[in-house]
C-alpha cells in the first residue's frame, strides 16, 4: 500500500469519527497522473448526491499538458466506488448536524487508486488552541529530559 497524498490539516481542524475506504471512479490519464505527479487534498470533500456519493475539489493535473483533451477539467467531481449498505448509511449519517465527510488521504491498494475519508466534526478554536499548547508542553519536557540526561 503507497500512500500518494495525505490530508494533514483534516486531523488538525476536524475530530474524524470513523474512517471509510472507497475506490474512484476516475479516467486512465488521471490514473497515470495520479501515480506519478500527485494529487493535492486541500479543500476537497466529499458529499451525497442522488443516492451517490462525490468527491470535490481534489486538483488532479493533466499526466501530458500539451496532449490532454481539450475538454478535461482538473476539478471535476468524481464518483466514489461503495457498497450499497455503506451508501445508505452515510446518507443517513450525512444528514446529522454538524458532520460532514472529509478526504484523509490518497493510496494504491492493488494496483487501484483508493481514498480514505471520514466522518468528521468541526473542532472549535478553543480545542485547536488546547492541542497546540499541549504539543509545546510536551516539547519542552522532553528537551528538559534530553538536557539531564547529556550533562
Amino acid at each position: 500500500m503507497k500512500v500518494i497524498a495525505e490530508n494533514k490539516k483534516a486531523y488538525f481542524n476536524y475530530q474524524i469519527l470513523e474512517k471509510f475506504e472507497a475506490g474512484v471512479a476516475l479516467i486512465g490519464q488521471e490514473v497515470k497522473s495520479i501515480k506519478t505527479r500527485g494529487i493535492n487534498l486541500v479543500g476537497s470533500y466529499i458529499i451525497v448526491r442522488n443516492e451517490e456519493i462525490y468527491w470535490i475539489g481534489s486538483k488532479i493535473p493533466a499526466y501530458q499538458p500539451k496532449n490532454a483533451p481539450s475538454d478535461y477539467d482538473p476539478e471535476r467531481s468524481r464518483k466514489l466506488l461503495l457498497k450499497k449498505a455503506e451508501i445508505k448509511y452515510l446518507i443517513g449519517k450525512s444528514k446529522q448536524k454538524g458532520l460532514t465527510l472529509i478526504p484523509l488521504r490518497v493510496y494504491t491498494k492493488n494496483g487501484k487508486i483508493k481514498i480514505e475519508f471520514g466522518m468528521a466534526k468541526g473542532k472549535k478554536k478553543f480545542d485547536k488552541r488546547e492541542l497546540i499548547k499541549k504539543r509545546e508542553t510536551e516539547r519542552e519536557i522532553e528537551r528538559v529530559l534530553k538536557r539531564g540526561r547529556v550533562e
